[in-house]
C-alpha cells in the first residue's frame, strides 16, 4: 500500500542539507520513492502548530520501501547530513486513500 512521508523542517546548516539533497533524490528513487511536493512556508492559517521553513512530501510504494531507505546501512552518512542540516524536524507517514471513507467509518 502506498504511503506518503510528510517532512516538515527548518534548515539549520545549509551546507549539511545541501550535501543531503544532492544525493538523496537518487537514493530515494532507488527505493521507489519520489518527491511529489516541495514547499516553502507561507503562513499559519489555523491551529497552534509552529510553522517550519520547508515541506517535502515523498510518495513511497509501501512502508517496506520507506523502511529500506531509512535503515540501509550504506546510507548512514547520508542520513547524518539530513539530521545535521535540519532542526525542528517532523516526519510522519500517511497511508494513501482514494477517499475519506476509511477515516469516516463508524468505530474508526
Amino acid at each position: 500500500m502506498t504511503v506518503y512521508a510528510l517532512n516538515l523542517f527548518d534548515v539549520a546548516d545549509r551546507d549539511e542539507y545541501l550535501a543531503y539533497s544532492k544525493r538523496s533524490v537518487a537514493e530515494v528513487a532507488r527505493y521507489g520513492g519520489k518527491v511529489v511536493a516541495l514547499g516553502k512556508f507561507r503562513e499559519n492559517v489555523q491551529g497552534e502548530v509552529v510553522g517550519r521553513q520547508v515541506l517535502i512530501l515523498v510518495e513511497w510504494p509501501d512502508k517496506d520501501a520507506f523502511d529500506g531507505y531509512c535503515n540501509d546501512p550504506t546510507l548512514a552518512d547520508l542520513h547524518a547530513h539530513r539530521e545535521n542540516g535540519t532542526s525542528a524536524y517532523v516526519w510522519q507517514l500517511f497511508d494513501r486513500l482514494d477517499d475519506l471513507r476509511p477515516v469516516l467509518k463508524l468505530g474508526s
